[in-house]
């Protein structure tokens, strides 16, 4: 946090159960490590976690979830998930579907699971049908882009500060706020590598946020 030269730092696969109260308040209370954290879930069953030897259950994940949003004003919370693991009935995965609609989190990274030789899960009974495993998984894309658009909502109108990217994307520049909003501009290459205020305005077609430099 006291180097010099780097603006900006994102705490990304950070297990919840190693989430100290510590590393919320270095969040909470500085000007470089931004308020966005990535915290892998996989899943939202005790039962399918068990399974996967995870360090945690639903209950620390929920309680890690609710602490870090009451702490860091405007954090963006995203999620790694696991659909299709073997022992993943129909009933363990609409736990872990509700799980999610009740979290506040900002987005889900989603991947379907798939067997790989020379692995204990490879052996395990209860394997999940490929296609059962892609409906799973197409659903859980589905509310993470819900869940993403709600997220974006509630920055339209807001003033953050955005750096800005390399790429001119059809005339545009791109870049994220420190709460990880996609946001792009009119392009300009004087912006590149640049953090620069700019007023969040509308949602654009591709799912980014229009957004309006401020003098």
């Amino acid at each position: 946090d006291k180097v010099e030269g780097i603006e900006r730092y994102r705490i990304s696969s950070i297990e919840p159960n190693l989430i100290s109260d510590d590393v919320i308040d270095l969040v909470k209370n500085s000007n470089k490590f931004m308020p966005h954290f990535h915290i892998p879930m996989q899943s939202g069953s005790d039962v399918v976690l068990g399974k996967m030897k995870r360090r945690y259950q639903t209950k620390l994940y929920r309680n890690k979830i609710e602490k870090i949003v009451s702490e860091v004003n405007d954090v963006c919370i995203g999620a790694d998930v696991i659909v299709g693991f073997p022992g993943e009935t129909q009933e363990e995965f609409n736990k872990t579907l509700n799980f999610i609609k009740d979290l506040p989190l900002s987005y889900l990274h989603v991947f379907t699971y798939s067997e790989r030789a020379n692995t204990e899960a490879a052996t395990m009974k209860g394997v999940v049908d490929k296609n059962v495993r892609h409906q799973r998984s197409k659903m859980l894309r589905i509310l993470s882009a819900k869940k993403k658009r709600a997220f974006y909502e509630k920055n339209i109108g807001t003033t953050r500060t955005v750096l800005f990217e390399h790429d001119n994307k059809d005339g545009y520049i791109q870049g994220f706020t420190e709460n990880y909003v996609k946001v792009k501009v009119d392009y300009d290459p004087g912006l590149r590598n640049q953090s620069i205020k700019v007023k969040l305005n509308d949602f654009a077609e591709d799912g980014t946020i229009h957004g309006q430099i401020l003098n």
